[in-house]
């Protein structure tokens, strides 16, 4: 279930650069979580009546929720997909963990070690050489390229979203999928309107109608479900260490359904990131 949920994860990137062109990245990303609050409400009203009034008490927990981890970051990567590949998506995607790492000890000062800080330093710089075309020097005088830097915002906004997800309510997984669905549609709908009203409307062809059922129900729904589902089986440090898996499937199927060449920048970030997240697991707390 672990790696059909990092699979799905990986396979948006793909969709959403497939997508370009077909389906505007307002549209695909407030269509893409409408259809997956319908399936989540099918299966969650049961449990709400209970689940409410905690889910009122706590909203703005959910509403930050919605904003970081589903609307922003959902919509930060079908932007930034219109200028950048799907591996360079993938590969920035791949600084969340050591990301979330740096920000616990920023924000909540989570003891760490020197391991760890050298760990998140090296993913970082792992990072810089994707962004960058493996060229970090040349981003003092030319600057990120517009659609990575869109991506990697996302990227730091989804760390937060992990960060928070940490004093979630303490509600059914599902009640708490549904509300900030929910919440994410409402946030997202204002751009969705003024993305039609700039005359970026999108067309009801079959390509994109089931673009948004993919995104709808695989990395949104289902990814959900297995990898919530995994975690209460295995446990989140376990879990956690799947994540890592997603730029090694996204690179396959960057590869095999785009077309995209795999290039040594790629190679020598994902080395990197992956010698990172290693050094980070050294050593003891202090």
């Amino acid at each position: 279930m672990l790696s059909a949920a990092i699979l799905f994860w990986a396979g948006n990137s793909i969709a959403g650069r497939a997508l370009v062109g077909v389906t505007p990245p307002m549209a695909l990303v407030f269509w893409r979580w409408v259809v997956a609050f319908l399936i989540v409400s099918a299966l969650a009203w049961r449990g709400l009546a209970e689940d409410r009034e905690e889910l009122i008490r706590r909203w703005p927990t959910v509403l930050a929720l919605a904003a970081t981890g589903v609307a922003s970051f959902g919509a930060l990567l079908y932007v930034g997909l219109q200028n950048t590949t799907a591996l360079n998506s993938l590969v920035v995607q791949a600084a969340i963990p050591p990301l979330i790492m740096l920000f616990a000890w920023l924000a909540l000062r989570e003891r760490t070690s020197r391991w760890q800080v050298a760990g998140v330093a090296l993913s970082l710089v792992g990072v810089l050489v994707v962004l960058s075309r493996g060229r970090p020097w040349d981003l003092l005088h030319l600057g990120l390229n517009r659609g990575d830097a869109v991506v990697l915002v996302g990227v730091v906004l989804y760390a937060v979203y992990s960060l928070i997800l940490r004093r979630r309510p303490q509600v059914r997984p599902m009640s708490l999928l549904w509300a900030t669905f929910g919440a994410a549609i409402v946030l997202l709908a204002p751009f969705y309107l003024a993305e039609i009203a700039s005359g970026r409307t999108m067309a009801v062809t079959p390509q994109a109608l089931l673009g948004i059922g993919y995104v709808a129900v695989f990395p949104s729904f289902l990814a959900y479900l297995f990898f919530n589902r995994g975690v209460e089986l295995i446990g989140p440090a376990r879990a956690g260490q799947y994540l890592h898996l997603q730029p090694v499937f996204g690179a396959v199927l960057a590869v095999l359904l785009l077309g995209e060449s795999f290039h040594l920048f790629h190679g020598a970030g994902l080395a990197l990131i992956g010698a990172g997240i290693l050094l980070a697991g050294r050593g003891p707390k202090v």
